[in-house]
């Protein structure tokens, strides 16, 4: 059954993939290697959707000094150890193919830096399965706020099903970025969310497994 969206847009961590802890875990370890405080569990786990940038300033309280520092720091680990440790979340790359053999357009819009969202989904065995990649600039510090320049830039790369596209993912920065420019999202469980966070930020629909998003994406919420 086709979808009844001709644009699918995935976000990347929390949505695709798990990051089993390794941005996290990267984040803490880069702040203590430059001497900065590391913030509890609950402000780590809310940093991960964001931008780096603006998880490190407005989160975890970095001076706009460190910034730099601290993120060559955590990508020089995270290239290292935490792509490999990274998990595609169960059942997702069946849905993503299901829905491309369906004759969907597929792409990715993460506020990863779109060279380290290339790199992550070929060490995951994922590239192959999306049409593009639309991420942040290599240089973090030069991105536009949020996500919806990210969004926008997919549904330009697209323009020919751009009128009938969706965005899926698991922050309310995705719901807030998808309707900036038009669309709806579907938000998922299983990713970073506080509770109530999709909802209340305007999630078309919440799903809770990567087969229940794939029934949605076929029949409307």
């Amino acid at each position: 059954m086709a979808s009844v969206h001709s644009l699918i847009l995935f976000d990347l961590d929390g949505t695709l993939v798990d990051p089993a802890g390794a941005i996290t875990g990267g984040i803490s370890a880069a702040l203590r290697r430059h001497g900065l405080p590391v913030p509890d569990d609950d402000t780590l786990q809310a940093m991960v959707g964001p931008s780096l940038v603006e998880s490190l300033t407005s989160l975890a309280g970095v001076p706009a000094s460190h910034v730099q520092d601290v993120i060559a720091s955590y990508r020089e680990g995270y290239v290292a150890t935490g792509m490999a440790r990274s998990r595609p979340y169960a059942g997702i790359a069946r849905c993503v193919g299901a829905l491309a053999d369906d004759g969907a357009v597929v792409a990715v819009a993460t506020q990863k830096p779109e060279w380290l969202a290339e790199e992550l989904l070929a060490v995951q065995g994922l590239r192959h399965l999306f049409a593009s990649v639309h991420g942040s600039p290599r240089d973090e510090t030069t991105a536009a706020p949020g996500k919806a320049p990210i969004i926008r830039a997919a549904l330009e790369r697209h323009p020919d099903v751009a009128g009938s596209a969706v965005m899926i993912g698991d922050r309310r920065h995705d719901v807030e970025g998808a309707a900036a420019n038009g669309l709806p999202c579907i938000g998922v469980g299983w990713g970073f969310a506080a509770p109530g966070e999709l909802e209340d930020a305007g999630a078309s629909a919440v799903v809770q497994s990567a087969d229940e998003l794939l029934e949605v994406l076929q029949t409307g919420p």
